[in-house]
Order: structure tokens, then C-alpha cells, then sequence
């Protein structure tokens, strides 16, 4: 009807209808194509950014012993490369860092199909498309946005997002948090494991236009939303990566800071490799993101340090605040005034543990693994060493991720200190194999460079000695060098890692980290039971069916119930890990400071913070 008096009009006189029939089909095009040409066309000096109201408030930050191995974020896997990236990259969701709820970030809405027969299922999720890349320039110490070859401004698409995922799922890019993709995303694990025929096309994530982008996961699942949001899923910049006609390929070195190319609340100032890492307000951030709001603290300083000398600049007034306490001052600092007013212990969903190479000499036996783990006294560990409340773990998951077991529920289950019983262990695996004295069992264990780690590892080293007669050796690598070596054929006997929650299910712990070809236990093709490539080098496939079943299942109970029976031939049955403790999260920081307190594994959302 409502063309009705045009067609009037074309009727009564064929030269003036033929016009505005023309007039209507550029009137057509032009509003179809508005948002697009809008974009495209907009200009840096057509921006708004956030209002300079004088002010320039800056804190400097631990964020560890050593430099962060990278900001790329297909390639990183430890929490200290994922704070920088959560705040200079963002996700289409995000989670509350105290809360762990999941909200949108870059995505404003969401829409999901049926399940198709397979199971699978798309949802098409709209993002926004006003925030720009930017850039620091060194030269005008100002953060600007990025340009495309005919100047106008870039912004970030879905079409950055498809990029970004597929490139995650990309064999060639050897990204270590593959299967976070590939577990996933329908078409994504033929694409990775070279199954014949499949290329980046197979893998099922599209954008049908720069605000849509739709993807189809292999089943239904509650943390989908959740996974979409990980870092391994944010936009990077294909044209500084690859090239495009203005600018030349960076290749693997787009993350220099000379390259590298965001668009979070925060931008890369400065990378000075093994001292410091400076991130400044972005200003182009938009206002109106509900939970991410732009930055009130222009400039953040983190820095890489030993605990000792972070504590000693803490006191000394040149570091704002500091993730890590050293062990040996935590009663110190507890009865200090003025120290305890800037101590806090809080919640932490991580667990520490220590690893087996299962096919290492000696530790190839699980009896050696369970006696090595029984031998370990984790709550004299806690009460002596670590000082800050952490709870011994006698099992993997977390307590506090849905599915995850509880000790109020399952007291008995999992492993814990039993100096007897791994005595006996020993003695059996010793007379077997015809050895006459616990000595000749070699054992190292390696970690990363980091002073409370070494105290943990001579506490533990002790408690084998005195428990088993094990001369254990141990040795310390720096963080990028040791995160290469436990995730390769070289990995060694036993070595140290976390696993802090990418999300709230006991999924993430059991399914993502140990599962065979998941994080922990990586396959050359990413494919349970394949061919070991480093870490554990395990695989049980009563373990893997109770995994798998348990991550189709809606009734957490039910969940739970195998979930605990994984645990139990993970960590007892196998021992292919020892849980050491459940963390908690241990910090100093400047009373002056208005601040969030995190529970998710240290990532802290700086964005929220100011001075009071």
C-alpha cells in the first residue's frame, strides 16, 4: 500500500514517474548502505574522544617476576599476557570480575537458532560498531585512531572477529589454546586437524556484515556465551598482520609495540622486555559500554620484579600494588599498621598443582605419581609456606564452578597426605622393578622462576625426602623459556602449573585443561587419544568418556556425579596430576586506590578503578 502513490504517479505521466522511480531505488541503496558508507567515511577529526579534564592519575603494578611471553591473543595462555590483553583487546562478552557473570562487551545482543540434527547450533550476535582501532604515537604521546588506505578511520568489525577465531583455529598459527576453538566450533577441529578437504572456510564462524557475526557451535552449552567472550576469540587486525595495500605485513611481529594495533579501554604505550610493560587511557573507548566504562586511570606501569623487590618499592611508595606476597614477610606484613591496611586476601578460582610427564622414567608408573602425590602435606604446605589461607586440594576442579565437587558433598574423594600409604607404594613399585634403595629413583621437578615458588618446591622436595628417601632435583626456568618446555616432547618429570577458570564450570578444569589434547595435555592434532606432543602425555578413556558426557548434560547433580568420577582416575587412580591447593588471592595496594577485588584468576578490571 505504501507504494501505492507512486505508482499513481507513474502512471499519470511516464517521464516524472521513470525519475522518481530513480530517486526512490538511490533513496533505496543509499539508506541500506548508510551504517557502511557512515563508517567508512568518518574521519579522526570527526570523532569524539573522552574529555581531558587536566587530571593524569597513574599506578605502577607487579605483575610478576617475569615478562609477559605475549599480547597476541591466539598465542597466549598464562594470566599475566591476558591481564594486558583484557584491557587493550575486548571481547563480544566479558565477565564480572567479581562476580563472574557474563555480560556483553563489544556484542549488544544475541540471538540463537534451533538445534540443528547434529546438535549444533548458530548464535548470531550484533556488535557495536563505533569503537576504532587505535594506535599510541610515540611522537605525539597521544593515543590515535587507526586509518585505512583512503585515511578514514577503521573500526572494529565482525569481519575482525571471523578473522580472529579462524586464525586461532589456524594449524599454522600453533596456537597453544586451540582447542578453545576447536572443542567448540562446529568445523573448527577437522580444520585444525587437517582432515582432507577442510580448510578456514570449514570453520563455522561468519560475519553476514560488520555488525553481524554469527557462529555455530557443535552443541548447545551453557559457557558458549562465555567462550565467545575469551581471548582467543577478540578481533586482531588482519591488514597489520598480513598486510593490505597501504601497509606492509608484520607477520608475527604485529604485536611489537612499534605495530601493534587495539581497540579496548586501554591502549599499548610501551614494552620494555623484562622490566615493564605501560598501557594508557584509551579515549575513543565509548561511554555508553555498561560493563566496561572508560578508564579513569590514564596510565598503568606493570612491572616485572621478584617479590622482595616489589615489596621493598611497595614500601618505599614507587609501586602502587602487587598480586604476589612474599611468603617469608606475609606474617609481617599482617601485624605491620600500616602494611595490613593494604593487605587483602580474597577468593581466587584457580588450583595450583604439580604435573607428571607420564612418560618420563619412574613417573611413568602411576604408584610413583599417587606416592609422590600422597607425600606431599599440603595443609603443613599451606599453614607454613603459602600463609594466606589457601585450601589443601584434594581433587582438580575447583570448588565453586558449577559441576565442580565440593568437600562438603564428596569429603572422601581425591587424594591427600597419607605418608604410610605412599611408603607402601613405593616399597611395591621398588621391589618390581629390583631396587634396593629409594635413592636410585630420579626425580626432577622444574617451575618457573619465582621466589615463592622455590619455597614451595623446597618444602615439597623436603617431604619426599623425609616421606620416601627421593633425592628430588630441582630447577627453575624463565616464564616464556618454561611454558615452552611443558607444553613439548622435553617436558620434564614433574613440573609446576595453575589453572585459573576461563569460565565457571568445572568444564574449563576437566574438559579444557587435562583431557587428552586439551590445554595441559596437548595432542599433535588436538584430537583426544592422538599423538602426544608435551605436557602430561596421558590418556585414559574411561577419563574421556566420563568428560564428555558430563558437558552434554543440563542437571548439575548428574554433572557433578561424573565429574567426581573423573576426578578420582585423574588424580588418585592415575595420578597424572597432584593437586597441591585451591587458591586464594593475596595482594597489597595503595588504601588510596577505589578498586574491584577479582576473583578470576588475578585479571583484574582496571578499567573500574580510580583514586579516592
Amino acid at each position: 500500500s505504501t507504494l501505492f502513490p507512486y505508482t499513481t504517479l507513474f502512471r499519470s505521466g511516464r517521464r516524472n514517474g521513470l525519475v522518481l522511480w530513480v530517486v526512490l531505488a538511490l533513496l533505496v541503496i543509499l539508506c541500506s548502505a548508510a551504517p557502511v558508507l557512515g563508517q567508512s567515511a568518518v574521519k579522526p577529526e570527526d570523532l569524539n574522544p573522552a574529555e581531558d579534564d587536566g587530571s593524569y592519575d597513574s599506578i605502577s603494578w607487579l605483575l610478576g617476576a617475569s615478562d609477559v611471553p605475549t599480547i597476541d591473543p591466539a598465542l597466549a595462555t598464562n594470566t599475566s599476557s591476558n591481564q594486558i590483553i583484557q584491557l587493550i583487546f575486548m571481547g563480544l562478552t566479558m565477565q564480572n570480575e567479581e562476580t563472574a557473570e557474563v555480560q556483553n562487551a563489544v556484542a549488544i545482543g544475541l540471538e540463537k537458532s534451533e538445534a540443528g540434527a547434529d546438535g549444533s547450533i548458530k548464535y548470531t550476535y550484533k556488535i557495536r560498531t563505533d569503537i576504532p582501532w587505535v594506535k599510541y604515537n610515540s611522537e605525539t604521546g597521544a593515543v590515535e585512531p587507526v586509518v585505512d588506505c583512503d585515511g578514514n578511520v577503521r573500526f572494529v568489525t565482525a569481519r575482525d572477529f571471523e578473522y580472529a577465531i579462524k586464525r586461532s583455529a589456524d594449524p599454522a598459527t600453533a596456537s597453544d589454546y586451540a582447542f578453545i576453538v576447536t572443542d567448540y566450533v562446529a568445523g573448527a577441529a577437522d580444520f585444525y586437524s587437517g582432515t582432507e578437504g577442510a580448510t578456514k572456510d570449514s570453520v563455522q564462524v561468519k560475519a553476514l556484515d560488520d555488525a553481524t557475526l554469527e557462529i555455530t557451535w557443535v552443541a548447545e552449552f551453557a559457557a558458549n556465551n562465555m567462550i565467545a567472550g575469551l581471548w582467543t576469540y577478540n578481533a586482531v587486525p588482519s591488514w597489520v598482520i598480513e598486510g593490505d595495500a597501504c601497509t606492509e605485513a608484520a607477520a608475527d611481529y604485529w604485536i611489537s609495540i612499534e605495530n601493534v594495533q587495539t581497540y579496548g579501554p586501554y591502549a599499548a604505550k610501551e614494552w620494555i622486555h623484562d622490566d615493564s610493560f605501560t598501557i594508557v587511557k584509551n579515549p575513543y573507548w565509548p561511554a555508553d559500554v555498561e560493563s566496561v566504562p572508560q578508564a579513569q586511570i590514564e596510565e598503568i606501569v606493570f612491572r616485572f620484579l621478584d617479590n622482595s623487590a616489589a615489596l621493598a618499592e611497595f614500601e618505599a611508595g614507587t609501586l602502587t600494588g602487587m598480586f604476589e606476597i612474599p611468603t617469608a614477610e606475609v606474617d609481617r606484613i599482617k601485624n605491620d599498621p600500616a602494611l595490613s591496611e593494604a593487605y587483602s586476601v580474597g577468593e581466587d578460582m584457580c588450583t595450583y598443582y604439580y604435573a607428571f610427564n607420564t612418560n618420563a622414567a619412574f613417573v611413568n608408573d602411576a604408584r610413583v605419581r599417587r606416592a609422590l602425590s600422597m607425600a606431599i602435606d599440603r595443609q603443613a604446605l599451606v599453614d607454613n609456606v603459602t600463609k594466606s589461607g589457601e585450601v589443601p586440594a584434594q581433587w582438580f576442579s575447583r570448588p565453586g564452578l558449577l559441576a565442580a565437587p565440593t568437600l562438603e558433598a564428596y569429603p572422601e574423594l581425591g587424594i591427600r597426605y597419607d605418608a604410610e600409604g605412599a611408603r607402601e607404594l613405593i616399597a611395591a613399585y621398588m621391589e618390581e622393578q629390583g631396587i634396593a634403595d629409594p635413592g636410585e629413583i630420579k626425580i626432577e621437578l622444574v617451575y618457573n622462576a619465582n621466589e615463592n615458588e622455590d619455597k614451595i618446591a623446597l618444602a615439597i622436595q623436603q617431604m619426599w625426602k623425609e616421606v620416601l628417601g627421593i633425592d628430588a632435583l630441582i630447577t627453575s626456568q624463565e616464564l616464556a623459556v618454561y611454558y615452552k618446555t611443558v607444553r613439548s616432547l622435553e617436558t620434564p618429570q614433574v613440573y609446576r602449573l595453575g589453572w585459573c577458570q576461563d569460565y565457571m564450570d568445572a568444564a574449563n578444569f576437566l574438559n579444557d585443561a587435562v583431557s587428552s589434547g586439551g590445554s595441559a595435555n596437548p595432542t599433535v592434532d588436538g584430537v583426544a587419544g592422538g599423538e602426544p606432543s608435551g605436557g602430561m602425555m596421558w590418556f585414559n578413556e574411561e577419563y574421556e568418556t566420563l568428560v564428555n558426557r558430563a558437558q552434554t548434560l543440563e542437571d548439575t547433580a548428574e554433572r557433578t556425579k561424573l565429574y567426581a568420577d573423573a576426578e578420582r582416575i585423574l588424580v588418585y587412580e592415575d595420578a597424572a596430576l597432584a593437586p597441591i591447593y585451591w587458591y586464594t588471592r593475596s595482594q597489597l595496594c595503595d588504601p588510596a586506590v577505589n578498586r574491584t577485588y577479582s576473583i578470576l584468576g588475578g585479571k583484574e578490571n582496571f578499567y573500574k578503578w580510580s583514586y579516592k
